[in-house]
């Protein structure tokens, strides 16, 4: 899809956010924190999950048999003694649990389509009140790079702004190191209490004397790994009112982190650099095919006080992202209908036997079933939850293995 595309799509109809007028009570924390552990449930999965059944407590009553009637009879839910581990763990490295919908969740990133259900971090959570900007780029950055992402986040800083970056090497330490005392927000693509890579653990801890934040979705212990970090990167963009890419070669991990900024309708800031350096072939494709350019943090400024320009070509658009490795998808649950009927296995026969290795849209598929999309909701959850289909970022479905 052309990124033109992308940013109207998602621009026209942002996500609802989940909130809670009353603070949760602690069972029922413990038992949102549960069910989004559990096998097959995502973020999507989890609010449709919580929408339908009022609450994690019943939802995860229900899960064997959602599952059962998807075609799995051997679903289990996340141990309760594996969800006392992990808020165990959290207390020994005094990080905080947030769940969706509460105060203290980041508004920002709960604006999000695939906004995590949980949340860890270590520091203080008044940062995440702040309008923040996130910068990225290169690892292996030049020295005119370094510099750049250091004058940027000081400049931004000064402004008021945050600064949001993913803890690399690379630009993402030089950004947040320049936003030290001006306050910056770290997320980590493993555990909270698993800083990768391990040179930045110094730094990662100078964030938080410094009152920023480390921020993770992952369990406590998880140890990065590839698939992880393409998830960081939608964090980072969903944190921030835009993206600023400095240094980014084409197929980099970086621009990933840019087109979820586009899909979650925030502003796509490029520094230029010469065309004969391969480091900076991602952020001149960017800024050919419409992002801002930025030379310094008041373009910065003056890019996020615009509206909205959605103005990327067609033309490219589709080069700039084809091919980058992504890792795991998101799964997905579209029209979802809290008083939709019971399971028809006739239905959920016919899905398996329509959908292939090729992703298919939801409402293509609800015509060859020949019903709505909010009657296949269920059946889809059911599907998913046991393992046999996965849906996709963009709302499409897949079938498993």
């Amino acid at each position: 899809m052309a990124v033109t595309q992308i940013a109207r799509d998602h621009a026209a109809t942002p996500p609802e956010v989940l909130r809670h007028e009353a603070p949760l009570a602690e069972a029922e924390r413990i038992a949102r924190l549960q069910l989004a552990r559990s096998r097959n449930v995502g973020p999507r999965t989890y609010l449709h999950l919580i929408r339908r059944f009022g609450s994690a407590t019943a939802a995860l009553e229900a899960l064997p048999e959602l599952a059962a009637r998807g075609g799995s009879n051997g679903y289990e839910m996340r141990p309760r003694h594996a969800v006392d581990a992990e808020l165990e763990a959290g207390a020994q490295v005094d990080a905080q649990l947030v769940i969706l919908g509460e105060a203290a969740y980041p508004h920002q990133l709960a604006t999000i389509d695939t906004a995590p259900p949980v949340l860890w971090f270590i520091g203080d959570n008044a940062i995440f009140t702040r309008p923040s900007v996130a910068v990225a780029g290169a690892r292996n950055a030049s020295a005119l790079g370094l510099r750049t992402a250091r004058q940027i986040a000081r400049g931004l800083g000064e402004a008021g702004r945050a600064v949001v970056s993913g803890l690399a090497r690379g630009i993402d330490a030089a950004a947040h190191e320049a936003a030290l005392e001006t306050g910056t927000i770290a997320v980590l693509a493993g555990g909270i209490d698993r800083v990768y890579p391990p040179e930045n653990e110094g730094l990662a801890q100078r964030i938080v004397d410094a009152g920023g934040a480390l921020l993770s979705e992952c369990p406590l212990g998880v140890e990065a790994t590839a698939r992880h970090f393409p998830k960081r990167n939608r964090l980072v963009a969903g944190l921030s009112a835009g993206v600023l890419l400095i240094e980014a070669a084409s197929r980099s991990g970086s621009l990933i982190t840019a087109r979820y900024g586009l899909e979650q309708g925030r502003e796509v800031m490029a520094c230029p650099g010469s065309p004969e350096d391969p480091r900076s072939a991602g952020c001149n494709a960017l800024i050919r095919d419409g992002a801002a350019l930025v030379r310094n943090a008041r373009d910065v400024l003056d890019a996020l006080a615009m509206p909205a320009k959605m103005g990327f070509a067609e033309a490219g658009a589709e080069f700039l992202f084809d091919g980058i490795d992504d890792g795991d998808d998101y799964d997905a649950l579209t029209d979802f209908d809290p008083d939709g009927r019971d399971t028809d296995m006739a239905l959920a026969e016919q899905v398996i036997r329509l959908v292939g290795t090729a992703p298919v849209e939801v409402d293509e598929l609800a015509r060859a079933c020949g019903t709505r999309p909010g009657e296949l909701s269920l059946v889809l959850l059911e599907l998913e939850l046991a393992g046999r289909i996965e849906q996709l970022p963009d709302g499409r479905v897949v079938l498993m293995g």
